[in-house]
């Protein structure tokens, strides 16, 4: 198998994501926005994106802007929609604080898989509009007495 069809480790994924949160956000994606973007230094960057050039995921050149092949664009998309719709349910469900369900979205996006995406976000249109969050918070509160 060659090195464009390995599946991306965690830190490529948050890499390529960043890429596609900054130039979806109108900004254009350097490595100094995207070291800045995921809170680590330029020379990761570097190593991250001359990865991810030879995976053909992206079009980089040192001191240029970074943009995404069609290969990439559909990669991360995928990513950013697991992403979002984990923190949906973190935050409209369960009823997290929204910073702790954005941790924890960027930290379980990397194991779940398409089949566990595409029924998330089926339930979460499922009960849009619904009261199950509110209902939820009630049972969990009640639960948590009990075991007091």
């Amino acid at each position: 198998m060659n090195e464009a069809n390995k599946q991306l480790s965690a830190s490529l994924e948050d890499y390529l994501e960043a890429i596609f949160l900054l130039s979806q956000s109108g900004k254009v994606a350097r490595s100094k926005d995207i070291a800045e973007h995921l809170g680590v230094a330029r020379p990761s960057v570097t190593g991250a994106l001359r990865s991810l050039t030879r995976k053909r995921l992206i079009h980089y050149k040192p001191y240029g802007y970074i943009t995404l092949t069609e290969k990439g664009l559909r990669m991360a998309g995928k990513i950013s929609k697991r992403h979002a719709a984990l923190e949906s349910f973190f935050v409209d469900i369960l009823g997290v604080e929204r910073d702790a369900a954005e941790r924890a979205a960027c930290m379980a996006e990397h194991a779940v898989g398409g089949e566990i995406t595409a029924r998330l976000t089926a339930y979460l249109d499922f009960v849009a509009g619904q009261d199950t969050a509110e209902t939820f918070k009630h049972y969990y509160e009640s639960v948590n007495k009990a075991q007091s």
